[in-house]
């Protein structure tokens, strides 16, 4: 049997030597390079499996088509803004004080996409009513009903919404789902099958299929948006499914921020979508009607923003870390995953050092306990430094809000932490109105009232074993 031995022995060193001259080759952040060459180095076998299914940061979608659509839209939304705001490309800067107007050409420099103006948001802060008002666009849905969703749960929730969009389908309306692979793996054939039957298109974000010539486990589309008839939009971080009414009481209540959008910014919400779609199925969406002129509805600047691992430069990390940069008094942040990496804890920590108040709201109770452990790890840094951390206990945070200065926010499907920043598809929405920042920022402010303050004596405290924890899980938090 010794031969049997030197043969694993050898096999296992040379897909060690192959798997990390993969990883020296891709030359990524050198503490997640570190990482996973030790997962390797000391999981035989196993670590490189492992690098194969997840380690892979990296997916490449049809670019040239896509700067084309995008130009093109961009260039429709101009001459909508010029011929109803009186504006061209620079009104925002011509509207915004100059850091904000920095923020914005930086953003449109990254993605090609600018702020429009002429936009009605309306946050929704409670399940029921972002139910309510989503269920009631898609009843007065005409023309298309488009659904994008991380989860969609197979329970009471996903089957009304489901027979809903069934019912939109039977009277001529163009419906189509798409789900991302991994996060809607509880829907099956019996949940499908109506759907298809009434005419719903339906299609998956990566199936988990080694025989597909594209495919993932750990890049997943992490968006919730949904876009009806091109004029009425929904995005933020609630899914569909039960547990979001609180009907889960591992994981309950649920804290959620979701918004509605009426305006200019829906056409870009429409392409985030046809991008995906085009993607997942391989259907071009190309018809007028699916973009109509947009109409004047509100005062609210947005600017949508879609981000992914398709994309070379960590373009939300760069908004995130210019959001807390530009600070002046106040930065609020509220997500449930939270594993910031060096470049947004060097920005939190030098915005308290300029004199701004910083407070972070995170879970007590969690999904992920892995994703919690890491967080903590990183609190002891922070609070030295001047930020204020709160754990909420009065249910689940899901919400992924940035505030600054009660003058603008962020508001979508994206944490911070490394994998919305560098291997999830996101949406988020970039809002210049100080009303709507206000909103939140109260929001924000009555979690705080109902949460814990954490302090250096709670670090100090911290048993042998949750020390051990908590500097484990940092050891991952690259891979996380």
């Amino acid at each position: 049997m010794t031969w049997l031995w030197s043969a694993v022995i050898a096999a296992n060193f040379l897909l060690a030597i192959f798997v990390i001259a993969s990883i020296l080759r891709r030359q990524k952040e050198p503490t997640a390079m570190l990482a996973w060459v030790f997962a390797i180095v000391l999981m035989p076998f196993a670590g490189s499996i492992l690098y194969w299914l997840v380690g892979s940061t990296r997916i490449h979608r049809k670019a040239h088509r896509r700067r084309k659509r995008i130009a093109h839209l961009v260039s429709r939304v101009k001459r909508h803004t010029r011929d109803r705001a009186g504006g061209d490309e620079r009104e925002a800067e011509q509207r915004l004080p100059d850091d904000l107007a920095t923020v914005e050409r930086m953003t449109r420099r990254l993605l090609g996409v600018p702020a429009t103006s002429g936009n009605q948001v309306h946050v929704y802060e409670e399940a029921n009513a972002t139910y309510y008002a989503l269920e009631e666009a898609i009843r007065d849905a005409r023309e298309s009903v488009h659904l994008e969703y991380y989860v969609w749960q197979p329970d009471d929730t996903g089957r009304h919404f489901r027979d809903l969009v069934i019912e939109k389908a039977k009277t001529g309306v163009k419906c189509r789902l798409l789900l991302d692979a991994v996060g809607s793996w509880r829907i099956g054939r019996s949940f499908t099958q109506p759907l298809i039957e009434a005419g719903v298109q339906l299609a998956f974000f990566l199936p988990v299929n080694p025989l597909r010539k594209r495919w993932s486990i750990n890049l997943r589309n992490h968006r919730k948006i949904a876009v009806i008839d091109g004029r009425v939009a929904f995005m933020g971080s609630q899914n569909i499914g039960d547990e979001y009414l609180g009907r889960l009481k591992r994981l309950s209540p649920w804290r959620d921020t979701h918004m509605r959008v009426i305006g200019p910014a829906v056409l870009f919400m429409q392409q985030t979508f046809v991008e995906d779609w085009l993607f997942a199925s391989g259907e071009n969406l190309t018809s007028a009607e699916l973009f109509p002129e947009p109409a004047r509805s509100g005062d609210s600047l947005v600017q949508m923003v879609s981000t992914g691992p398709d994309q070379n430069v960590g373009v939300l990390e760069q908004i995130v870390f210019a959001a807390v940069s530009t600070g002046g008094k106040s930065i609020q942040i509220q997500t449930p995953y939270f594993v910031p990496g060096p470049g947004l804890r060097m920005a939190l920590q030098h915005a308290c050092y300029r004199g701004v108040r910083v407070q972070l709201v995170l879970p007590t109770r969690h999904d992920h306990p892995v994703v919690l452990w890491a967080g903590r790890s990183f609190y002891g840094e922070l609070i030295q430094a001047g930020v204020e951390i709160y754990e909420y206990d009065a249910g689940v945070v899901h919400s992924k809000i940035i505030t600054v200065d009660d003058r603008w926010c962020m508001l979508g499907s994206a944490n911070m932490d490394v994998r919305s920043f560098r291997l999830n598809f996101e949406s988020t929405a970039l809002i210049y109105d100080a009303s709507v920042a206000v909103e939140l920022s109260n929001s924000i402010d009555r979690d705080v009232r109902r949460s814990r303050r954490i302090g250096l004596d709670d670090i100090r405290e911290r048993g042998l074993r949750e020390q051990l924890i908590v500097g484990a899980a940092r050891i991952l938090s690259p891979l996380l």
